[in-house]
């Protein structure tokens, strides 16, 4: 008994790594099936809500047609209704965004990494973090109260007098408008942009600098020639990281943009976005047509979104092919 029993131990000794082989290939299994199932979660809500969006504004789409993208016309009393001064509102105020933020968001990195005491760049980029917790509605309080009559008392009457000869910067300074609209966003977007960007420039190789400092480059040459050029598409992601926040901000935009349905030269005068639309006349569409047309301009806003990616993503492809598969 004792040597069938001996038998037995050696038997499931040898047994127990097969076991174990077959366990581990089941587990990889169910977590590739549960990965695979996150991932399409996400493709089924873009799908979804796209499809809530199309179905729901096939009455506006049928009424106006491509019409709907080039008429200023918004007048619920006789049902008509145009999209183009919102598409307009929306890129002029991120486009101000962005032209805004994206070099102080720069220079405030290359300032936390290359330049600032350790001690100083980490209080930074503490309140670099602490202002991208902000809530919007935060900004957009702020920049009705405060902001927006600061602009109306000192910078719209500079910006007029030196530079009045241009139509953008005529007209009353009333404080709102399309300009502060983009500031308020730029300073929305800075942090984000801030923070990817002070991350991309900390994963640039040591040596790589060194050698540059080796060679007799100074500093401007350095962060030029050797960070911004290895970490350009990480960069570049950053800014399109803040170009989708910037885009489809409601609440901010919504406070200090003046929600007028005309387009105007003048980044002064009020003017609305696809966006703050949405959030101010939402709850008074009683008539379906009425609905029907903010659907429509929500499904505008999504492909707008859904381009801007796919523009982004085929040049971040390109420069990382002319760069020969390098960079981050």
């Amino acid at each position: 008994m004792s040597g069938i029993y001996f038998m037995v131990q050696q038997v499931n000794k040898a047994m127990k790594p097969i076991s174990h082989q077959n366990i581990q290939k089941k587990a990889d299994g169910l977590f590739r099936y549960l990965t695979a199932l996150c991932a399409l979660v996400v493709l089924a809500l873009m799908v979804g809500i796209f499809w809530a969006l199309l179905s729901n504004s096939q009455l506006a789409i049928r009424r106006f047609g491509f019409r709907f993208l080039v008429s200023q016309a918004w007048n619920p009393v006789t049902q008509e209704f145009g999209a183009a001064s919102s598409i307009y509102g929306t890129l002029v105020s991120t486009a101000i965004a962005l032209i805004l933020a994206v070099p102080l968001s720069l220079a405030i990195a290359i300032f936390l990494v290359e330049l600032a005491p350790p001690a100083l760049g980490r209080v930074a980029g503490y309140g670099i973090e602490l202002l991208a917790a902000i809530p919007s509605i935060i900004f957009g309080m702020w920049g009705l109260f405060v902001f927006a009559p600061f602009m109306a008392d000192h910078v719209q009457p500079a910006l007029n007098k030196t530079l009045g000869f241009l139509p953008f910067f005529q007209g009353p300074p009333m404080g709102i408008g399309m300009l502060t609209a983009g500031i308020i966003l730029a300073l929305m977007i800075l942090p984000f942009i801030s923070a990817v960007a002070r991350d991309v420039f900390r994963m640039v190789p040591p040596v790589l600098k060194e050698s540059a400092y080796g060679l007799g480059s100074t500093n401007w040459e350095v962060t030029h020639k050797v960070t911004i050029s290895y970490g350009l598409r990480g960069l570049l992601g950053a800014t399109f990281l803040g170009l989708g926040r910037a885009i489809g901000e409601t609440m901010a935009v919504t406070f200090v943009i003046g929600n007028d349905h005309t387009i105007s030269k003048s980044l002064f005068a009020a003017g609305n976005s696809i966006a703050s639309t949405l959030a101010n006349e939402f709850a008074e569409a009683s008539e379906p047509l009425y609905l029907s047309a903010l659907v429509k301009l929500g499904l505008v806003l999504f492909v707008i979104t859904i381009l801007i990616q796919i523009v982004a993503q085929l040049w971040l492809k390109r420069i990382g092919k002319s760069l020969g598969g390098g960079g981050l």
